[in-house]
C-alpha cells in the first residue's frame, strides 16, 4: 500500500502519465473512473509553461487540474537525459535551453526540490542523472556518484513534511555501479526507491537483468518504483521482481496512433480487417469505449483523424493497463500471481502481443 495525503493507493500501481498537466485527452473523471490511483505532472514542462508560480497560486497541480488524488512529479532528470543537445552538466546542476523558446535555465538540486514542493504533488523526486545506456562505464562511476551527492542535497533542501520525496538509484548496466549506488542513495535515507537509468537504450533482457540485481535489495518496507515502463508484458515482468509504482506514456502514445490494446495483443485500427467488425475491442472490458462503441467506428474515426477516437482507445488503454494492474494485485493476494501471469503472457504473445520494442 501507499499511503498519501491524498488517499492511499494499493500497489503494484500504473501511474498514468500527465507530462503538462493532463492524460492526454481524459478528464480527472475518466482517470477516476477508470481506476486510476496516482497521475504524474513532468517538472520540467510544468516550470516552462504554465510556470511554478502560476500552478501554486491556483493551490498546486491539485488545484490547477481538478485531480484530487495522489500525484508525483518527476525532477527533470529524464529530460537531461533526452534533450543532450541543449544542456550542460556539473556538480552545481544542469544548465539547459528551453525546448519552447530557447531561454536558459538552470535546475540545481535545491532549485528542482523547491519547484516540486511548489508544484504540491505527493511523492517528488530528486534530481538525477540518467546518462545513455551505452555509454562508458568511467562516466557512470562519475555520474552515479554525482547523483549520490545530488540526492543528499535534495533531501537537504526538502522541507515539505506532507510531500515524499524518492531517492533515485543509476549505474547503467553494471552490476558493481548499481551495488554501489543502491547502496549511497539508501544511506541517504528516503521514504521510497526509485530505479531509474533503464529504458534508455538497452536490450530488454539486459533491463531485466539489471533490475534483477537492484529492486529486490531496495528496502522491502519502502515503495520502489521502476521510471519508464507501460507494455503489459513489461508490467508483469517488473511485478515478479517487486515493483510497486512504474509509468509510462506508452498506453496513451499507442492510441494516438490508432493502436488499442488487448488481452491477445496489440491492435493497429487502421486494419483494413477492422472496418466491418461491429464487436467491442475487448469484449472482456467493461470501459466506455468497449461498452459503446464498435471496432469498425473507431477504425474510422482512427482513418479520419477524428479527436474523439484518439480519447476514446486513451480511455480504453488506461484502462486496460490499470486493470491488468488489478488482476496482478488479486493473484498476489491469490498466492498464484506467477503461474497467472505466465499464462496471461502466453495469450497474450500468442496473438500478436509484443513489448514497446522489439530489441
Amino acid at each position: 500500500m501507499l499511503h498519501t495525503p491524498h488517499g492511499t493507493v494499493e500497489t503494484p500501481v500504473f501511474m498514468p502519465v500527465g507530462t503538462k498537466g493532463t492524460v492526454k485527452g481524459l478528464t480527472p473523471g475518466d482517470l477516476r473512473g477508470a481506476g486510476a490511483g496516482v497521475v504524474l505532472g513532468n517538472t520540467y514542462h510544468l516550470y516552462l509553461r504554465p510556470g511554478t508560480d502560476l500552478v501554486r497560486e491556483a493551490g498546486g497541480l491539485h488545484g490547477f487540474t481538478g485531480w484530487d488524488g495522489p500525484m508525483l512529479t518527476d525532477s527533470g532528470g529524464f529530460q537531461v537525459f533526452s534533450l543532450a543537445k541543449t544542456r550542460r552538466i556539473s556538480e552545481d546542476g544542469v544548465d539547459f535551453a528551453s525546448v519552447y523558446d530557447g531561454s536558459k535555465h538552470t535546475f540545481s538540486p535545491e532549485m528542482t526540490t523547491k519547484v516540486q514542493e511548489d508544484l504540491g504533488a505527493d511523492i517528488a523526486m530528486v534530481l538525477d542523472e540518467c546518462p545513455p545506456a551505452r555509454a562508458d562505464r568511467e562516466y557512470h562511476e562519475r555520474s552515479l556518484r554525482r547523483t549520490a551527492r545530488w540526492a543528499e542535497r535534495c533531501k537537504a533542501a526538502h522541507t515539505r513534511q506532507d510531500q515524499a520525496l524518492f531517492g533515485i538509484v543509476q549505474g547503467g548496466l553494471h552490476a558493481d555501479l548499481r551495488h554501489e549506488s543502491l547502496q549511497r542513495t539508501v544511506e541517504v535515507g528516503f521514504p521510497g526507491y526509485a530505479v531509474g537509468g533503464l529504458s534508455v537504450g538497452e536490450s530488454r533482457k539486459e533491463m531485466f537483468e539489471t533490475l534483477a540485481l537492484t529492486a529486490p535489495k531496495l528496502p522491502a518496507d519502502k515503495p520502489r518504483y521502476f521510471m519508464g515502463i507501460g507494455d503489459p508484458v513489461g508490467i508483469l515482468g517488473v511485478i515478479s521482481l517487486g515493483v510497486d509504482m512504474f509509468d509510462c506514456v506508452l498506453p496513451t502514445r499507442l492510441a494516438r496512433h490508432g493502436a488499442a490494446l488487448t488481452p491477445d495483443g496489440r491492435m493497429n485500427l487502421k486494419n483494413a480487417r477492422y472496418r466491418r467488425d461491429f464487436g467491442p475491442l475487448d469484449p472482456e472490458c467493461n470501459c466506455e469505449t468497449c461498452t459503446d462503441y464498435s471496432q469498425a467506428y473507431l477504425a474510422h474515426l482512427v482513418r479520419e483523424n477524428e479527436l474523439l477516437g484518439h480519447r476514446l482507445i486513451t480511455l480504453h488503454n488506461v484502462h486496460f493497463t490499470l486493470r491488468l494492474c488489478r488482476s496482478a494485485r488479486e493473484h498476489i493476494r491469490a498466492g498464484d500471481y506467477e503461474k497467472w501471469a505466465a499464462s496471461w503472457v502466453k495469450r497474450y504473445e500468442d496473438n500478436g502481443g509484443r513489448p514497446a520494442a522489439d530489441k
